[in-house]
Parts: C-alpha cells; sequence; structure tokens
C-alpha cells in the first residue's frame, strides 16, 4: 500500500471473520449475494401523480437513486469496498447508471457518474439527475469524461490495452491511481444503476465489475400484474421487478437485510425522500 486512497478511506474497526473474508472470497464475481424484490408500484405512481399536479415530474429511475442515496447515508456500510484484501469506506455516494439519447435506435449509451453528499433532499436528487440527462442527450455536447477515456484506451491495439487496464488495475490496488481516472470511471461507484423498465425488459442479476470498486449493481425492470393482499382479499397490482447484487465482503447479511427494509419503506412512501437529511450517519473508524 503506498499511501491514502481519493476515493476512500480504510475500516480498522471491523470484525476479525470480516477482516479474513476478502482473503478467501477474493473476488467480487466469488462474493457475490444476489436480492430479488417485487416493488409495488401504486405508492410510487400516487406520489408521482401528485407531484405532476405541483408541476414537478418525476420517474421511477428519481426516486430508485433518491431511495439508494439516502439508504446510504443512513447505513454507510452499503458505501464500503474491497481493495486489495482491505475494506475502505467512501466520504461521498456516487451513482453511475447509463443514458440513451433516443431508444428508437440501437445506438450506444453514455455512462453517467453522478456524486452526492447523502444529505440532499428529492428535489435536489432529481435536479442534479435531470441537469446530468439533458447534458448527455444533448447531441451537441461534446463527450463526457467517461466516453473520452474509453476512446483513449480504445486508440491503441488490443495487446497495449490490455497492458493499459492491467495496469490501472495494479495502481488500483496499491492505492495510486490517478484522481482524474477514479472521476472518470464509471466503475469507481458506490452503486451502478440499469434501467431495463425504459428497454420493456425484466430485472435481470447483473455482475458487479472487477475493474473499480462497484459493490453494488441494482436493475429495475418492467412492471407486470401480480397477485397481492388488499385488506382483507386478494386482488391485482402492479409491481416493478427490482434485482440487487452485491459484494458481501464489506457488511454482513443481518445489515444488509435491515438496509432492504429500509429501502422498501422509502419506496412504499416516497415523502420520507423530500425533506434534506440533517446530518448523514458516519462509518466506523
Amino acid at each position: 500500500m503506498f499511501g491514502k486512497r481519493y476515493d476512500g478511506r480504510r475500516v480498522h474497526s471491523i470484525d476479525p471473520i470480516q477482516c479474513i473474508t476478502p482473503y478467501i472470497m477474493k473476488t467480487r464475481t466469488d462474493s457475490m449475494n444476489m436480492f430479488e424484490e417485487s416493488i409495488p408500484c401504486e405508492p410510487l405512481d400516487a406520489f408521482i401523480k401528485e407531484k405532476r399536479e405541483e408541476g414537478w415530474r418525476l420517474s421511477y429511475m428519481h426516486l430508485i437513486i433518491a431511495m439508494v442515496v439516502r439508504t446510504m447515508a443512513l447505513r454507510p456500510r452499503l458505501n464500503r469496498f474491497v481493495m486489495n484484501g482491505r475494506i475502505y469506506t467512501r466520504p461521498k455516494i456516487w451513482v453511475s447508471f447509463v443514458v440513451h439519447e433516443n431508444l428508437r435506435y440501437d445506438n450506444d449509451g453514455t455512462t453517467v457518474k453522478l456524486c452526492f453528499e447523502g444529505t440532499e433532499g428529492l428535489r435536489e436528487i432529481c435536479a442534479k439527475i435531470d441537469e446530468a440527462v439533458e447534458r448527455e442527450t444533448t447531441k451537441h455536447t461534446e463527450a463526457n469524461a467517461t466516453d473520452k477515456l474509453a476512446k483513449l484506451l480504445t486508440s491503441v491495439p488490443g495487446p497495449i490495452i490490455r497492458f493499459a487496464v492491467n495496469t490501472l488495475m495494479w495502481m488500483d490496488r496499491h492505492n495510486i491511481m490517478p484522481k482524474a481516472v477514479i472521476e472518470a470511471s464509471p466503475f469507481h461507484t458506490s452503486m451502478f444503476l440499469t434501467n431495463l423498465r425504459s428497454l420493456g425488459i425484466n430485472h435481470v442479476f447483473h455482475h458487479v465489475y472487477e475493474f473499480g470498486t462497484t459493490g453494488i449493481f441494482v436493475a429495475i425492470g418492467k412492471e407486470r400484474r401480480v397477485p397481492e393482499v388488499q385488506g382483507s382479499s386478494v386482488g391485482i397490482g402492479k409491481h416493478m421487478g427490482f434485482g440487487l447484487v452485491c459484494d458481501e465482503r464489506f457488511c454482513d447479511g443481518l445489515y444488509f437485510a435491515r438496509s432492504l427494509k429500509m429501502m422498501k419503506k422509502f419506496l412504499s412512501d416516497p415523502h420520507l425522500l423530500e425533506a434534506p437529511l440533517e446530518k448523514k450517519v458516519e462509518d466506523d473508524k
């Protein structure tokens, strides 16, 4: 280890079993846990309709990202990552997702990474998302930092690309990855989100990448009609598919389970996300 990381600090107060786990399960693909939920759409639809009448246009994407930001602000162990067998916690919350200029054509999307303090209210989070989406879907906008980095790497022959990527991964393991690369890389993020609902297909269980620090990958899928208990009877309700894949090495199953309950609570009542958070919970030392 050659120094401190720009995107995280090492966590020392860790249970001995958890401390040794990254040396047993050495990769993220070896450590993936998969969770699946069926999210009721009625509370989301009612909230979106209420805000539309106030002149504020929202989508499921806005609410999912806001839910993740608020949950990580209150459950900071979710915002950890493993690098070279050691566990780190991030100072801020980063969210990556793909934006398509037009879904009618098979053109490539652009990956966006947004940074949040964790105390933002829903309106501030939505404004930041809308600004990024508008910027990236405007045709005359020049390539962002992520696209420029990808173009640079792919402008050379394959063996050199392989050498460059391996060199960057080595630098990442030893905490000497350049700040500019970390900021441009969508894979150095708290959570990566894919919105398959916009493509008209169901959610998937997406792998977490070995390159970078991504520890949580969320996929939302198209809505479907499913049986549900409605009072004293059984009816049919609209539900959205929700798939989550996480690296289990940086916090235990109980912590993940309670965090998932908190996520569901926010999605069952999005009004809880409106007010800014006075102070986020700090991670262990």
